[in-house]
């Protein structure tokens, strides 16, 4: 789960405390202690987290309860308003294009592995979603096979992309890309630029150059949660070589330290746009500090868990107008369950609902789970259009056939087979509940 040890910490710190019979100045005192420790352990700045803790201890003692709270919930409650400030305060508004014929130009700048390429696709997919045509340019002429990367997240995505494998000039490839794009109809044009440290002068001169040929409306810098609170001294140091208007946050699913990235925003004043905490190109969210300092602390995101089934459910209607009918093909057995994997990885889904964050479910279970679904459309793959329509014709041979066509075993075929027939059967009977529920009324 994203930024776990943290979030155990916190809740550790709020269970004691509501577990007290009585809360007066010294179970406040290690109330503040916990919290302190949770947060140096998930590398928050020591002086953001002394600061955080003076202001805590200071509101707890001067502030009263309103009437109706207890003061084990007024502390609870100032601790999330203190964490929210330190995670970035106020929520800030990813751009989009304004019209008038203009698209929104974006560069994405940071430092080698941050992930830069990736998070391109994950943002051209980002604005895909909502209805704009975006296109990416590639201007990274230092890494190797940099082009082909972003060429396969492309067409994974379904976007244009522009750039030239052999080409060495960064700058003309960025302004030749964007304006093909921008010819083309593209509304949004992302350009992936050549990751760099921060104290290579000319790829910094680069960076500098670039900027003024493609005058971006919004610079971000992708940052690599696993640096912790090198993050504020690597934000500097590019601010101080272009105009950095924003940051994203990846790889927060694989590190103990994202504390110290994410709280950034509260040192240097630039604000986290996005967060990414996975591999698959869904792992890409807006970055809210009141809904994650939220679900750190237990409280749930139902907010963020609605838009996600909104955003799927528009490419689900066919599919559940069918199933009302009783038509439910295996196919739409396996999109139904894709589109549920599709929101996220399953044990951050658990994370947006209040009080799922406390049902301990193995991660071995989770990971399970999802290379099931994995297996099954490989299955559903491997078979042809006929046995897809009809899974009743399938054989020993045929699930054979299949089993080695998929990489599966064979046993893997028939569960799939007994989960759809299962499946099918509820549908069925929904249906009929439904159809005796109209006749009824």
């Amino acid at each position: 789960m994203v930024l776990e040890g943290l979030r155990e910490g916190l809740r550790g710190a709020i269970d004691r405390l509501l577990g007290r019979s009585l809360v007066d100045e010294r179970a406040l005192r290690e109330f503040v202690r916990d919290v302190q420790r949770a947060l140096i352990q998930a590398d928050v700045n020591v002086k953001l987290v002394l600061e955080l803790s003076k202001r805590l201890e200071e509101a707890l003692r001067a502030e009263r309860p309103p009437p109706g709270i207890s003061m084990k919930d007024h502390a609870v409650y100032v601790l999330y308003e203190e964490i929210t400030r330190i995670l970035g305060g106020e929520d800030v508004r990813p751009p989009v294009p304004q019209g008038r014929g203009r698209p929104l130009r974006i560069m994405l700048v940071g430092l080698q592995g941050s992930g830069k390429t990736t998070t391109a696709a994950k943002l051209a997919l980002y604005y895909k979603e909502r209805g704009f045509r975006p296109g990416l340019v590639a201007a990274d002429t230092y890494r190797p096979g940099a082009y082909e990367q972003l060429r396969q997240l492309a067409e994974r995505v379904g976007v244009p992309v522009r750039g030239d494998p052999g080409g060495r000039d960064a700058v003309e490839l960025a302004r030749a890309g964007s304006e093909s794009l921008e010819r083309e109809g593209a509304d949004v044009i992302i350009v992936d630029t050549a990751g760099r440290h921060k104290n290579e002068a000319e790829l910094m001169e680069e960076m500098r150059e670039m900027e003024r040929a493609l005058s971006p409306d919004i610079t971000f810098l992708v940052v690599d949660a696993t640096i912790g609170q090198q993050a504020e001294r690597q934000a500097r140091a590019f601010a101080e070589a272009t105009r950095v208007g924003g940051l994203i946050v990846t790889k927060l699913d694989s590190s103990a330290r994202g504390g110290g990235a994410l709280t950034t925003a509260a040192v240097t004043g630039a604000k986290v746009y996005f967060v990414s905490s996975g591999e698959s190109l869904e792992d890409f969210e807006e970055y809210s500090p009141r809904k994650f300092a939220e679900r750190l602390l237990g409280m749930g995101d139902l907010e963020s868990l609605v838009e996600r089934f909104r955003r799927l459910s528009k490419e689900g209607e066919e599919r559940m107008e069918r199933l009302s009918r009783g038509k439910f093909t295996l196919v739409d057995f396996v999109e139904q369950l894709e589109d549920l994997r599709r929101m996220g990885p399953l044990s951050r889904l658990l994370e947006m609902i209040p009080g799922a964050s406390q049902v301990k479910l193995p991660r071995e279970a989770l990971d399970g789970m999802e290379d099931r679904l994995i297996a099954w459309r490989a299955i559903v793959n491997s078979m042809t259009p006929e046995e897809r329509g009809d899974p009743g014709i399938l054989n020993g041979g045929r699930i054979r056939r299949i089993a080695r066509g998929a990489g599966v075993e064979e046993r893997e075929v028939r569960e799939l087979l007994r989960s759809y027939e299962q499946a099918r059967r509820l549908a069925r009977a929904l249906r009929r509940s439904r159809l005796r529920g109209t006749a009824a009324s």
